[in-house]
């Protein structure tokens, strides 16, 4: 008597065993957050190939693509989060790490230019390296939730000049257009920047061929960049953007956010300057009050890695 034939498995049986495979080989990681995290990626990654029938050319591109990221990445460029944050990935970090509370000011995304070591500047001082723009006065005060003043913030501030490009995109060691201070007993704190302007993301790269194969435009909401931190409270990243911009619906990271829109209001030529500067032609000045969430509870898996300023867990 002949034996029965073997079952025939289908397709989709095949795939969700072998996902199951996967996932029971990282059951043995030792860290609870680590296993929770790589066996959701394993989930999703394999529910995209299934849903989409992934080719093979297609797989091929796409590690392609991530190859070509790292190839450009360097210690000036981070091509990784330019696609976190035009992906909406860095955003959605941000969301689930940093639920609004009362009236603390909500943060956004880092970006790919912020470096370690800007210069000091007093209250009231210019940010280094005469980058080109309209001249900008920014002023406001820190506090908490409770309202209390926060005295000895540090005050981290970048941007881009009026011709749209970081310090560090020049290549040319310059430091220009950022710096940092620290808020007085009052929690004030105040600098001379520049006026900020639309500008595009670098697109010379990988991502930049994503947008231009989908459509999409590089272009950033005209922006200031502020990283605040005071002791006992939670570290800041968020901007501030022109009131008026108008790439305020379509900002290319989807950093935008109504609360962090200010009105730049426009000053004439000749108008008297705080601190007794002489300036020429028109100039702009802007007042942001920051108010400084109370940090996390702490985590309960000593495993899990922090968030960094940027709220990307592991940083960048």
């Amino acid at each position: 008597m002949s034996e029965d034939p073997p079952p025939v498995t289908e397709p989709a049986a095949r795939e969700e065993a072998l996902v199951e495979q996967v996932l029971a080989a990282f059951e043995g990681t030792p860290s609870p957050r680590l296993k929770q995290l790589l066996q959701a990626l394993v989930r999703h990654l394999h529910a995209v190939v299934r849903e989409t029938r992934l080719t093979t050319q297609e797989w091929e591109t796409a590690i392609g693509f991530l190859t070509a990221c790292g190839h450009i990445t360097d210690d000036r460029r981070q091509e990784f989060i330019l696609l976190s944050d035009v992906l909406g990935l860095s955003m959605q970090t941000i969301a689930v790490n940093n639920e609004a509370r009362g009236d603390a000011t909500e943060a956004t995304v880092l970006g790919p230019f912020f470096t370690e070591g800007a210069p000091e500047i007093p209250i009231g001082g210019e940010l280094p390296g005469g980058a080109a723009g309209e001249p900008c006065w920014v002023e406001g005060v820190v506090t908490d939730t409770a309202g209390a003043p926060v005295p000895g913030a540090r005050i981290e501030v970048w941007e881009a000049d009026a011709d749209g490009c970081y310090d560090v995109q020049y290549g040319d060691g310059r430091t220009a257009g950022r710096a940092h201070l620290h808020s007085d007993d009052q929690g004030r704190f105040a600098f001379w920047g520049v006026t900020p302007t639309p500008y595009p993301i670098p697109a010379d790269g990988p991502v930049g061929d994503l947008l231009r194969a989908t459509g999409r435009s590089p272009m950033r909401a005209s922006h200031l960049h502020f990283l605040v931190s005071a002791e006992g409270l939670r570290t800041l990243v968020t901007h501030i953007f022109v009131r008026g911009c108008a790439y305020l619906g379509r900002d290319s990271v989807f950093g935008v956010k109504e609360s962090l829109v200010k009105d730049f209001v426009r000053q004439e030529p000749g108008t008297p300057a705080p601190g007794g500067r002489r300036i020429d032609g028109p100039w702009t000045r802007v007042r942001f009050d920051i108010v400084l969430a109370a940090p996390e509870r702490k985590e309960t898996d000593a495993h899990r890695p922090a968030p960094d300023a940027s709220g990307i867990v592991g940083g960048r």
